[in-house]
């Protein structure tokens, strides 16, 4: 489901228009009459990070969702991104918060677009620099599985399902690339 577009002008508080801006654009916006501002509603960024331990990264960790949406289901530690940080950031910022976790970070892994939700996600492998957690607040628990153990039914999203699919299709080849794919 999209966001809903901007009710009132963010500059001059004005109930904003849905039109055309004046400067030739050709997507209808949310426009203010009063002072002219065009607010864009641009997609989310989604940052996370695929945390490995194990010789050969064997173990992966994933994080159960103490919050909605998917309240106890299982994902890799991710988030929203953040102003003034870049995707790496927000990634490593988002493992510590969710899972406590120390990590060494690594390159992107997967870029998924998914329009109907208006978000980019963007994980990043890492490797773990301690078998120890301290989960934070969103998350119930934080355990290492391996790709057997993994429980595939109770995975929180999609995003999550294709990136840890892809990771272990890298491992058992010993050559990891970056994945791009658009969720429709």
């Amino acid at each position: 489901m999209l966001r809903t577009p901007a009710r009132f002008c963010r500059h001059c508080g004005t109930a904003v228009e849905l039109r055309l801006p004046d400067d030739g654009d050709t997507r209808q916006r949310a426009v203010c009459p009063a002072c002219g501002l065009v607010h864009y509603d641009n997609p989310l960024n989604v940052v996370g990070t695929v945390p490995v331990w194990g010789e050969t990264g064997e173990f992966v960790l994933l994080c159960k969702r103490n919050i909605e949406p998917r309240l106890g289901k299982w994902t890799l530690p991710a988030g929203f991104m953040e102003l003034g940080e870049t995707t790496a950031e927000g990634a490593a910022r988002e493992t510590d918060e969710e899972a406590g976790a120390e990590i060494e970070m690594g390159d992107l892994f997967t870029l998924m677009n998914v329009p109907r939700v208006g978000q980019v996600h963007l994980y990043y492998r890492a490797r773990l620099l301690s078998d120890r957690f301290n989960p934070g607040h969103e998350t119930q628990e934080a355990r290492l599985f391996t790709e057997a153990e993994i429980p595939w039914d109770e995975i929180a999203f999609r995003t999550v399902k294709e990136t840890l699919e892809h990771y272990f299709a890298d491992r058992r080849t010993g050559r990891f690339g970056i994945h791009t794919l658009d969720i429709t």
